[in-house]
């Protein structure tokens, strides 16, 4: 079946989703961002400090204003920002806050993971494609030129460990208010975040211990989670057909249903 769309709503779509990418991607001159961002790390510090002593609603207040002082196109002091307002939630036991602010964290954080990875390829380099573990040659003009190479080398690195270790704790947020939420869907979103912490190799020892503690006892619980879920289901759907048949002196225990074992179908038997 072909449906019609007008165009109009073809071209607004298209124009909401252009003006988004455009609101993501348009950038402050140079002086006006450094001031922007210097006022947001200002009031992330106060939030900060509110934090420390407990204050956790007054902290999220004050990472909101910092949000909005930050530019929408940092990717990694907003993903920060979002992490640190995950933690407070977590204290403040607002579970699903919490997985959505740690979710929002890593969503920023995935669109700067790869580029953070290609800069790790320096310009100028030279390697052996006959070996992994060739030694790396930087050929810069002079010895300035390599000096600033190295820098821009060791800064790409340290930016990168840091995302790491930003999603690291957004992933552990996110596990620990999704194991506290319940649920079959929530538990297993659980186990699956405490996989890929247990895969990095940036975890710090406690962590460690947290992360494989839960992934010894998640199973169990997605395991009951589903079979309570599975029973209500069915029990919801045995009074829609009680029901239903209610009119006609029936009910759903009249209706037994017995599996094949030759085929694994069921069949269905009426007994009066």
């Amino acid at each position: 079946m072909t449906v019609d769309i007008p165009k109009e709503r073809v071209d607004k779509a298209a124009s909401d989703s252009e003006d988004e990418d455009v609101f993501h991607d348009a950038r402050f001159p140079a002086e006006e961002e450094a001031q922007l961002l210097e006022e947001s790390q200002s009031i992330k510090s106060e939030a900060n400090k509110l934090f420390t002593v407990a204050c956790y609603d007054q902290a999220i207040s004050c990472y909101d204003r910092a949000l909005a002082s930050c530019p929408n196109y940092l990717d990694y002091e907003v993903a920060v920002l979002r992490s640190n307002m995950a933690a407070c939630y977590l204290k403040l036991e607002d579970w699903k806050a919490s997985v959505d602010s740690a979710t929002s964290c890593l969503d920023r954080l995935e669109k700067i993971i790869p580029s953070a990875d290609e800069s790790d390829k320096p310009k100028n380099r030279k390697q052996d494609s006959g070996s992994a573990d060739a030694v790396v040659e930087i050929s810069g003009d002079n010895e300035e030129a390599e000096q600033e190479e190295l820098k821009r080398l060791h800064k790409n690195d340290e930016r990168k460990n840091d995302i790491l270790r930003v999603r690291a704790k957004a992933l552990m947020r996110r596990a620990r208010a999704k194991s506290q939420l319940g649920g079959w869907g929530n538990l297993q979103g659980a186990e699956e975040d405490y996989k890929l912490l247990a895969a990095m190799e940036n975890l710090p020892p406690d962590d460690k211990c947290i992360v494989q503690k839960a992934l010894r006892e998640l199973p169990a619980r997605i395991n009951q989670a589903k079979e309570n879920e599975m029973a209500e289901m069915m029990g919801k759907l045995k009074d829609l057909g009680n029901g239903i048949l209610k009119p006609f002196g029936l009910s759903t225990d009249n209706f037994k249903f017995t599996q094949d074992p030759k085929t694994g179908g069921y069949n269905l038997n009426f007994q009066s």
